[in-house]
């Protein structure tokens, strides 16, 4: 495989696992704050690390999400599950430094 297959393969992953996001939001109207990253446009590390920022803005505004349980692994784990409007508020006391994450926040404070 050559660079410029591989580069286009990368795409098509990058494309493909924002999409199903974004589909999985709409469809369900609620979804986890990595999600909601991952549809902002972000790889799942970097969708972990703005995740646990916004957790810290949701607290200082005292959202509270939907209660729910996903799978971990071979056992169950309690979730919270925030509408787009919810993250979108969290957003904006979010204050990022790196310029994805910044792209990131701008993103989902207007998916609202």
């Amino acid at each position: 495989m050559n660079a410029s297959s591989r580069h286009a393969r990368q795409i098509i992953r990058q494309r493909t696992r924002t999409q199903r996001a974004a589909q999985r939001i709409q469809r369900r109207g609620n979804a986890s704050l990595t999600t909601h990253a991952i549809a902002a446009g972000l790889t799942p590390a970097e969708a972990r690390t703005v995740a646990s920022s916004l957790r810290r803005s949701i607290k200082k505004l005292g959202i509270h999400g939907t209660p729910a349980r996903t799978h971990a692994g071979r056992r169950m784990r309690d979730t919270l599950r925030y509408t787009p409007a919810q993250v979108a508020q969290a957003a904006v006391v979010y204050r990022p430094r790196k310029a994805a994450y910044v792209t990131a926040a701008a993103k989902l404070a207007l998916a609202a």
